[in-house]
């Protein structure tokens, strides 16, 4: 039973109601909970029973991966484990092999057993985090609300996490096999989880016949194109756009860019995916009409941070004359509601997910909003929406929520002039009105600071 609770992202200083939720773990070596992330996120309290055991045990975090979904917890009171028998983790299993998930799912107190077939084994997006893809094995199994965090076992061996659903469709289920299990697990071994290391290499079928003889590949349906790069340094010395992606690692990479992964033809980023952060890859590419061999160092990628799901850190806000900025992130834009992609800005989705990508030079180190108003007379007649971008405070540019406190803080002028995307919409302030007017907002609507950066 985890007792968690949210900031609010368009009102940061404030947080959403504690809410009740449960899902369902297992014991591993070491005497260690495996659950899922989603599961203790934003925990205050986590309580977990024993099968048949009435009694409530106090538990905490020990490791949380946001990225893959998976959490370790310790029990205070070992004499939870007493008895009980650490599960063993099996290997990937086979399409068409029978699983039995373990769990709690919704609708009764006792434990539930299902089985399913694998039915698929490839790349999904995971939910939790929102923004990152790792192998992922489909079954016909029911996976519901509370089954998350439960064993999914085949020969007595647990061969995978039961994690998430697809709304809509009926027998469809995903857990995290080992493969993804065994990474988190190593990557802990220092007493720190750092994360799945990204290349930011991003791959594109090459299998029009006349532009392989272009290039003068070898007729071996082999080699995927480099179609862009994430600007992390190492790769962006390494690697070109137009190489062509032969190997990573020991898994040769297909014309239709993916590798052989374990039996199952998979995207290339799985063979990516095997290395730890700070260990090196061997690539090799097609660059000029002859093979190069590349050692790329593997480290985590924060870049795209915004574009996810964010965990375990407050959002950020500066409020100044009732008017409240905070960076732009998915986040905040699921304020605007469920059907949010509908009803947003184009210039916002644009500037969250495909400014990076297409058009580095003008990217914003952390685009701001204007997040909210809270009304007061010294902002009355702002007529600029809220969740409009923040472009230029008194001429200068706005790259990140730190740009915004210096520019209204640092001027002498009578008026603030705030310009917006797009069409450079423009509304003015009184300088000394919005300073004396400060502290009355911030008491009015409860606010405890005026930022937090």
């Amino acid at each position: 039973m985890t007792f968690s609770q949210q900031p609010v992202w368009d009102a940061p200083w404030r947080f959403d109601p504690v809410r009740r939720s449960s899902g369902s773990g297992f014991v591993i070596k070491g005497k260690r909970i495996m659950t899922n992330a989603h599961v203790v996120s934003w925990a205050k309290q986590i309580l977990v029973h024993r099968y048949q055991d009435p009694r409530p045990y106090l538990a905490r975090v020990k490791f949380i991966a946001h990225d893959c979904d998976l959490a370790l917890l310790e029990v205070e009171d070992e004499s939870f484990f007493s008895g009980l028998e650490p599960l063993k983790f099996g290997d990937l299993p086979k399409v068409r092999s029978t699983v039995v998930t373990h769990g709690y799912p919704a609708g009764g107190e006792q434990i539930s057993y299902t089985r399913g077939v694998v039915s698929r084994i490839e790349l999904q997006n995971y939910v939790h985090s929102g923004n990152r893809s790792f192998l992922t094995v489909q079954t016909d199994a029911a996976i519901n609300p509370g089954n998350s965090g439960g064993p999914v076992v085949q020969d007595d061996l647990v061969v995978g996490v039961a994690f998430q659903g697809m709304p809509g469709l009926e027998n469809t289920g995903f857990f995290i096999p080992p493969p993804v299990i065994h990474h988190f697990l190593k990557d802990i071994e220092d007493g720190f989880y750092g994360g799945f290391p990204m290349a930011g290499i991003r791959v594109v079928p090459l299998q029009n016949p006349a532009y392989r003889r272009y290039l003068r590949l070898p007729d071996n349906d082999l080699g995927a194109r480099v179609d862009s790069l994430l600007p992390i340094a190492a790769t962006e010395k390494l690697i070109q756009l137009d190489d062509v992606l032969l190997r990573v690692g020991k898994y040769e990479v297909a014309s239709d860019g993916t590798v052989l992964y374990e039996g199952n033809r998979v995207s290339a980023s799985a063979a990516f995916q095997t290395a730890q952060r700070g260990e090196s890859l061997s690539l090799k590419v097609w660059r000029q009409g002859k093979e190069t061999d590349i050692s790329l160092p593997m480290n985590v990628y924060e870049g795209d941070r915004s574009v996810g799901n964010q965990y375990d850190v407050l959002p950020r806000y500066f409020v100044y004359a009732g008017l409240v900025f905070t960076p732009l992130s998915l986040d905040y834009m699921k304020t605007l509601g469920q059907g949010w992609r509908d009803v947003a800005n184009a210039e916002l989705i644009y500037e969250l997910y495909y400014r990076r990508s297409e058009a580095q030079d003008s990217t914003r180190t952390e685009p701001v909003v204007l997040a909210s108003t809270l009304a007061h007379s010294v902002n009355a007649n702002f007529k600029i929406s809220n969740h409009a971008l923040v472009d230029k405070i008194d001429g200068v540019r706005i790259d990140k929520l730190e740009d915004v406190v210096r520019a209204f803080e640092s001027t002498t002028n009578t008026h603030h002039v705030i310009e917006f995307v797009p069409n450079h919409a423009f509304e003015t302030l009184n300088r000394v009105d919005a300073e004396a007017a400060q502290a009355e907002v911030l008491k009015t609507y409860g606010v405890p600071k005026d930022r937090r950066l």
